[in-house]
């Protein structure tokens, strides 16, 4: 391309070839208002749809920005601590790119993703999940509680299957607690 010729900005997103694995799809996004997401009190249908919307992100997020397994592994929705973090991050993109925002805030939201990064790379390392395998997050018990047995490592053949387990099984725990509260 001539540096005299001018791309046509109006051509549709799926001719200017873009592999479509490197696209992401805003317009849902922007649909709603924007507004922290507390996973403490998502209802169950409220669970459902910011899980897939942030798995949806942090899929987008690990191959756009090539992140390694060292710092968003595949198994980030097992880990409370990176569910939190992404969470917050996803959060901090939308706002970042929202046609409202300063024409600066996307700096800011790439500075702070470069915190979030150090922050992800160190939860990793102490969490303890990896790129074919998982364990929770060991917790060490304070004085007075009983003693906290750490669990073993378990092999995870299929990332989508996992992820849709733990969703499904989310949700009813979040649909019990409902019938219980009321």
């Amino acid at each position: 391309m001539s540096y005299d010729t001018q791309p046509d900005l109006q051509m549709p997103l799926d001719e200017l070839q873009v592999p479509h694995s490197e696209r992401f799809d805003v317009g849902s996004d922007f649909a709603e208002a924007l507004g922290p997401v507390n996973w403490n009190l998502l209802t169950a249908d409220e669970a459902y749809a910011e899980w897939h919307d942030l798995d949806k992100w942090v899929k987008w997020l690990r191959k756009t920005y090539g992140l390694p397994p060292t710092i968003l592994p595949p198994f980030w929705h097992r880990h409370d601590e990176l569910i939190w973090e992404l969470s917050a991050l996803h959060l901090h993109w939308r706002a970042s790119y929202d046609s409202e925002a300063p024409p600066s805030a996307p700096c800011m939201w790439h500075r702070d993703f470069a915190e979030a990064r150090s922050r992800l790379r160190e939860w990793v390392s102490l969490c303890g999940t990896r790129l074919d395998r998982d364990r929770p997050t060991r917790q060490t018990a304070w004085p007075g509680e009983p003693p906290i047995s750490a669990e073993p490592e378990r092999v995870i053949a299929n990332r989508v299957e996992d992820f849709e387990l733990f969703v499904l099984e989310d949700i009813a725990a979040r649909r019990r607690l409902q019938r219980r509260v009321g």
